[in-house]
Parts: structure tokens; C-alpha cells; sequence
């Protein structure tokens, strides 16, 4: 599962371990078999699904392993099926949550939401409490150090193929664009060489909730780090 916040938008800046690794291949290859199940194996034919093999390339996924999630999940048989879920609520001091989840099982799954909030001093809410805070945007993060391009360059490039917005950060580039937008966008960076270190459509906040108070910080770590468990 992953919740969004600031937090959770710059977390792909922490460094991965073996296990937080592991968690976040078998998240993506719960991906690859919604997208291979949702429009066939081909990701030529199947824009999610490639947009998705690109995501997990991102986050270093190995070739092989994305191989064999497309064929496991391109198989009959004893397959799970996944199904795409969506709980909204409050962190501490208001903060705006979404949480996205890929699940076989709904009702253990909000049982774990329920109680990842919970033991942050949060609230689960109803449907929509929340997201009219947030816009569905293709976002790509691009690590400075690993890039060749020149930022001018790049931001022709990004909004030329059709981004909305380009942000430059002390250590990345941030590229958004309306979700149509995004596998255009991607593929052009891609083609171009452009190393990505998070390419996906999320939710972005329309404002950001600046948390200083030492509890709710570890409050809403505590948190996203329960959901990313899951």
C-alpha cells in the first residue's frame, strides 16, 4: 500500500534496503498482474502495463523478474486476483491522506488501514473527505547527479512532449503532467536516456501541511511506514 503525502513524495530519496526492496517488487508485480489481467501481456499493446514495466525499471527492478511477473500473471491457473482499493482520512494536525492499495482480500486490508492511522494518532474517513485536496498527475523524478542533460534542455524536452510542470529541487527534477499525458511524456524521456528514478500517476496535494512537532512527525511516519508494510 502507499499513502500520499510529502513524505511519502520524496521517500524514493531514502535508500532502499534488501527488504523495503522486496516489499516494493512484490507491489509492483501485484501491478503488472491487474494491468496484464485489465489489457494482455504485450506491453506494446497494453499502455498501463508499459507505463508500469517502466515504474518498476525505475525502482531498479531486474528485467528478469519483471519477465516472469508478466508471464506468471499472463498464465491460468491458481492466479490471485488483485483488485484496486482507495481510503482517504486524516494524519495528525489534519494532514490530507490517500491511501492506494492492491489487495485480495478487501476486508483485511481496511482492517490494516484502520489500524495503521490509528496507531498514528489518525482517522480513517469517508470517501472523499479528502481528495478533492489532491489532483491525479503523471509525475517523474529525475536524479540531478545521474542526469547528463542540462536542466534548460530538459524542461524543453519534458514540456514540449506535453508536461504541464517542471520543478527543479536541490537534488532532482520533478516533471508532472495530466494523466493522458504521462506515457507520452515518459517515453520521450525515456528514449532520450534520461534516468528516472520514479515515473507513475499519483495523487499530488494542492498544498503542502509543514509538520515541526516532534509527535506528529513520528506520528505520521509511524503511519506510512505501517501502510508500506502492508
Amino acid at each position: 500500500m502507499s499513502g500520499h503525502s510529502k513524505f511519502a513524495n520524496i521517500k524514493h530519496k531514502k535508500e532502499k534496503n534488501d527488504a523495503t526492496k522486496g516489499k516494493i517488487f512484490t507491489r509492483l508485480g501485484r501491478e503488472i498482474a491487474v494491468a496484464v489481467k485489465e489489457g494482455g501481456p504485450d506491453p506494446n499493446n497494453n499502455n498501463k502495463l508499459k507505463d508500469i514495466v517502466a515504474k518498476a525499471k525505475a525502482n531498479n527492478m531486474p528485467n528478469d523478474t519483471i519477465d516472469r511477473s508478466i508471464k506468471k500473471a499472463a498464465g491460468e491457473g491458481n492466479a490471485v486476483n488483485y483488485e484496486f482499493v482507495t481510503y482517504e482520512g486524516y494524519g495528525p494536525s489534519g494532514t490530507a491522506i490517500i491511501v492506494e492499495a492492491l489487495t485480495d482480500n478487501k476486508n483485511r486490508t481496511a482492517a490494516n488501514v484502520r489500524n495503521a492511522f490509528t496507531k498514528g494518532n489518525g482517522s480513517v474517513g469517508t470517501q472523499g473527505c479528502v481528495s478533492y485536496m489532491f489532483d491525479q498527475k503523471g509525475q517523474i523524478i529525475i536524479d540531478k547527479e545521474e542526469c547528463d542533460m542540462a536542466s534548460d534542455d530538459l524542461m524543453m524536452l519534458a514540456l514540449d512532449a506535453g508536461a504541464s510542470d517542471f520543478n527543479e529541487e536541490d537534488d532532482s527534477f520533478e516533471v508532472l503532467t495530466e494523466p493522458d499525458d504521462f506515457s507520452v511524456v515518459r517515453e520521450t524521456l525515456e528514449n532520450a536516456k534520461v534516468p528516472m528514478m520514479q515515473a507513475e500517476v499519483t495523487m499530488i496535494p494542492q498544498t503542502w501541511v509543514e509538520l515541526s512537532d516532534e509527535t506528529d512527525l513520528k506520528n505520521i511516519n509511524r503511519t506510512l511506514d505501517l501502510l508500506d508494510e502492508d
